[in-house]
């Protein structure tokens, strides 16, 4: 019963002493190292050699490890991929799903709680403005030092309400027998099976767990990404298969940047944005499945 109590106040002594310390003008940069699991056996890949499995890897790592900037004050901050490290061609590891869904600067203001996201979908500008949603923490006690600042653990259950490839899975796996792929993958009247339309195997979970680890000894509640809302910088997350490490921070760097809000593109919020992804995967699935079905009737 002490244990806990103890970190708890000395989390909160941390706090207090650290923001004291924090000019009101201050400016930092936070480096992140990503990387995206994708399991090749559950995409087929058990018909492959290892040779083959390790050059599909060696080709898709450009696409499932990135490295970004965040860019932050007391409220405001801009995520972008560092444009110095990011491979050309980076975005076409999965059979080019990377460049279809290109995403710029994230910018988020933790005090008026807005949201701008610039994103490229099938070669078309769009500006996603939304309200920075909460995310329910569940506050823990555990420590671990990154770098030099102890860091404690939050967890939180996030809802999926946008398109994300990096939670994107097969459906069913490959551990379905063949008459259940049939079965989940095929509707009725419509003798398109699951090989046929790749489209039909992809699904993305309703909900993802999240770990992460913040640092009261820099007192903002930004973070990497879609992540905010702890009592410190976040420098660790694990989401789903995705995990973003910083690997270096740079307090009140001599030349300061511009924290810009993302200007190009159509507005349209979250939720109309998803909307115009799903439309567009329905068509690809309509067009994989009429081709194929056509390809029969010859």
């Amino acid at each position: 019963m002490k244990k806990p109590f103890l970190k708890i106040t000395l989390l909160l002594v941390a706090l207090l002493i650290s923001a004291i310390s924090f000019a009101q003008d201050f400016q930092g940069k936070a480096y992140y190292q990503t990387k995206t699991s994708m399991d090749l056996d559950q995409w087929g890949g058990r018909e492959m050699s290892p040779d083959q499995k390790k050059r599909m890897q060696d080709r898709m790592k450009s696409f499932l490890e990135k490295q970004y900037i965040l860019t932050f004050n007391k409220e405001e901050s801009v995520y972008k991929e560092d444009e110095k490290l990011a491979a050309p061609g980076g975005g076409r590891g999965f059979g080019g799903m990377g460049s279809s869904f290109s995403g710029g600067p994230k910018y988020k203001n933790v005090k008026s709680k807005e949201l701008l996201q610039d994103q490229e979908f099938f070669g078309k500008q769009f500006l996603i403005k939304d309200e920075l949603k909460a995310i329910e923490w569940v506050m823990g006690t555990e420590t671990k030092q990154i770098g030099n600042y102890t860091c404690f653990k939050a967890t939180a259950t996030k809802p999926v309400d946008q398109f994300d490839w990096r939670s994107m899975r097969r459906r069913g796996g490959d551990d379905k027998k063949e008459g259940e792929k049939a079965k989940d993958s095929t509707k009725a009247g419509d003798t398109t099976s699951a090989s046929d339309d790749p489209m039909s195997e992809i699904e993305i979970p309703k909900t993802i767990e999240i770990v992460a680890w913040y640092t009261p000894q820099i007192p903002i509640n930004q973070g990497p990404d879609d992540y905010w809302g702890l009592p410190g910088l976040i420098l660790e997350v694990k989401a789903d298969n995705t995990i973003m490490l910083c690997t270096k921070i740079v307090m009140n760097p001599e030349e300061k940047e511009a924290i810009d809000k993302p200007e190009k593109g159509d507005v349209v919020t979250q939720a109309e944005y998803t909307e115009i992804i799903t439309k567009k995967m329905a068509e690809m699935r309509e067009m994989y499945g009429g081709r194929n079905r056509g390809g029969r009737k010859n």
